[in-house]
């Protein structure tokens, strides 16, 4: 017998009702009608406003505000800006800007500067007299970090006089109070994050350095200091300043630092008056180098717009336009080859940005970039500079040609490679590779397809695995380094064709990660020197050609135990030292226990146990624990994989993230590109963070 009580149910008038309600309108009347006041539909829904809670949403809140002061840089008020993260994990923003103005407000009838903090949209954004252009201009920033907060003092000097109001959770707590007397002008925002809001409220010093490092190469008259208060000697507090007066042109030498430049880079500037009679400034700097991959950033208005938009789109016609009637004209009159724009992006980096006075942005994450009179405006201005740079630089301009020449005929390689792969395997489940065991399932969000080193291991693997929803694919070796290879050898290699077919998504521009037929794909390798090499050849790859996947959060490394520990038929296992002490003490504390507890037997195995038997691989504690140390998963029977490292139920994945797109394609390019000098300076920088040095 049906419960038609739990039923959804369709009535005359096509609305879907529960079904499940007495009074006809399923407890739906006035007083269900919420009114949020303030700030507080952006405590309800943080997420809305900032993207998460996690550690993107918390340093999004230094983003805001630093925001702010740019702004005021931008508008000719401000010179510089000091980010401090103090030793209660509190952030103080402080610029020399004009400062938040602090009298009644006109209409509130209270302090403006409350009204700037506890009011969404509130701001000098929305009028153009006080701002040409800004990054901020929802008019939600700062006091969305107000709202975020548990504690929030603002201090600004103006007019002659220090005035501070302290806030909390997004209300004032104080009135404005003046402090005295002041020579200088500005604001600093300090504030606390809302632990109850942040799944973590501590800062990243790297990640805010990146930002700041960021604003700094997009505007060069302004020098940003940031300071770390939190280390224990006031000898090891942190502290950086970020002033590049090359603006663009530093700041592609400084993500190209570990390349091999094989031009200077070229500066294109200028700005036009669009239809709507407001002012488009473009600055672009760009050069190549002899990688095989296009790096280009964009940016409108200081912010990041990850996916392009109208002035790349500008940009990349003019280029490939300019370009190709310089080629045609004056290099390659009879040459066969067909030159695209592919071609001339080939080992092309380049930094876009644009001051719009009214950018229009596609969704509210400010992305991609709309305005269409932007892509002529900037079209006109670099194909006008270009054409003037590549007469008076012939030897520079030959380089290009020959490069771009070079890329085209290795496409018309890698096209011939890319059919022959198709054909040999057509990227169809009916002619999956040999080495992969399959599973059973047939629907991507349920299962999962492991990328395991060497026979060994995916032998364990296979045997150990659910044969239901988990295929296995072992590795030969270390695949190749994508970073230094064209496609046409990258797809000659059979381990990275085994993948591409397995994973039966595509390749590069084909690549869809909505098509994989694993909704996981989970790198599993040693835990040693080479299993890093490994994972990190693999994420090099994946970043490269498959960055959806990583981008749709479906690509994971499994943490193998590196240690058995065992008293007695007890086993435990552990996956770094920190854990092993700890399981050692807990043992240990056991063993106390029961002593206590006049257990004569366990005295006595106590005082027969050897004080400390020492090999290779395995040790024994005074107390009787086995301490063994895998070298590798080949080392592990196929049930102890199963339980420790692939059994859902008991396992530990880490799931691949993209922070920060700039700093990932330059750190690859620094650690697996063809320069050896930038990655020794690179690894004796970061040598002091090592945890586990396997040599």
């Amino acid at each position: 017998m049906e419960d038609n009580n739990n039923k959804s149910e369709i009535n005359e008038n096509n609305y879907i009702s529960n079904g499940n309600h007495s009074n006809g309108n399923g407890n739906y009347n006035e007083d269900n009608i919420k009114v949020l006041e303030g700030l507080e539909a952006v405590r309800l829904r943080p997420a809305m406003y900032i993207g998460d809670v996690g550690e993107r949403g918390l340093h999004h809140l230094i983003q805001e505000v630093v925001d702010n002061s740019i702004d005021e840089a931008l508008a000719g008020y401000c010179e510089n800006i000091y980010v401090t993260i103090h030793k209660d994990n509190s952030c103080s923003i402080t610029d020399d800007g004009r400062g938040i103005p602090t009298g009644p407000h006109p209409v509130k009838k209270v302090s403006t500067l409350e009204v700037v903090l506890c009011t969404l949209h509130a701001g000098g954004k929305f009028d153009k007299g006080s701002y040409q252009v800004s990054g901020g201009l929802h008019g939600v920033g700062v006091s969305c970090v107000n709202a975020l907060s548990s504690s929030l003092i603002a201090t600004v000097h103006r007019d002659g006089r220090q005035v501070q109001q302290k806030f909390a959770y997004g209300k004032p707590v104080s009135s404005t109070e003046d402090l005295g007397a002041t020579d200088k002008t500005g604001t600093i925002i300090r504030f606390y994050p809302d632990p109850t809001i942040f799944n973590t409220v501590t800062f990243k010093y790297s990640r805010v350095a990146d930002r700041l490092r960021e604003l700094a190469f997009l505007n060069p008259n302004v020098s940003i200091t940031l300071t770390d208060e939190r280390a224990d000697d006031f000898d090891e507090i942190k502290k950086e300043v970020f002033h590049y007066r090359g603006g663009l042109l530093d700041f592609v030498k400084f993500i190209d630092e570990s390349n091999t430049v094989l031009v200077k880079p070229i500066v294109v500037s200028g700005s036009d008056i669009g239809y709507n009679d407001l002012e488009t400034k473009v600055e672009i700097c760009f050069q190549y180098n002899n990688s095989y991959t296009e790096n280009v950033l964009s940016y409108v208005n200081n912010i990041h717009t990850i996916e392009g938009g109208t002035h790349v789109t500008g940009f990349r016609a003019a280029l490939t336009r300019t370009l190709n009637t310089y080629a045609q004209a004056n290099i390659n009159k009879n040459s066969k080859v067909q030159i695209s724009g592919e071609d001339f992006r080939e080992g092309l980096t380049a930094i876009i940005s644009v001051m719009v006075a009214n950018p229009q942005f596609e969704g509210q994450t400010k992305t991609k970039l709309g305005n269409g009179e932007v892509e002529g405006i900037v079209r006109t201005i670099v194909s006008e500079k270009l054409s003037i740079y590549l007469d008076e630089n012939p030897a520079m301009a030959k380089r290009i040609i020959e490069k771009a020449t070079l890329a085209a005929e290795a496409r018309m390689a890698a096209k011939r490679s890319r059919e022959l792969v198709r054909r040999k395997s057509g990227l169809e489940i009916s002619t999956l590779p040999g080495k992969l065991a399959d599973c059973s399932l047939r629907t991507a969000e349920d299962t999962e397809l492991f990328i395991v080193e060497g026979d060994s291991a995916g032998g364990s693997a296979k045997q150990g695995r659910d044969r239901r929803f988990q295929a296995i694919l072992p590795l030969r070796g270390k695949i190749l380094n994508v970073q230094k290879a064209r496609m046409a050898r990258i797809l000659e290699n059979e381990e990275i064709r085994t993948m591409f077919t397995a994973i039966g998504a595509g390749f590069d521009d084909d690549f869809d990660a909505e098509k994989s037929r694993y909704g996981k794909v989970i790198m599993m390798a040693d835990a040693d020197v080479d299993g890093a090499h490994i994972r990190t050849l693999l994420m090099t790859f994946f970043f490269l050609y498959m960055r959806d996947l990583i981008v749709q959060g479906k690509l994971y490394i499994a943490q193998p135990p590196l240690y058995k520990l065992k008293k007695g038929k007890q086993e435990y296992y552990a996956f770094d030292d920190r854990e092993r002490d700890e399981i050692i003490q807990r043992i240990r504390k056991d063993i106390q226990n029961r002593k206590s507890g006049g257990n004569a037997a366990i005295e006595q195995e106590q005082e027969q146990t050897p004080d400390i038997v020492e090999n290779e691989d395995v040790q024994v504690s005074n107390d009787g624990i086995i301490i063994s140390r895998y070298k590798g998963l080949g080392e592990m029977n196929p049930e102890q994989l199963w339980e420790t490292t692939m059994n859902p139920e008991t396992r530990t994945l880490l799931r691949v993230e993209i922070e920060d797109a700039n700093e990932a394609t330059r750190v690859f390019q620094t650690l697996m590109g063809e320069k050896v000098e930038p990655r020794r300076e690179f690894i004796e920088q970061n040598a002091q963070y090592v945890k586990n040095l396997d040599i």
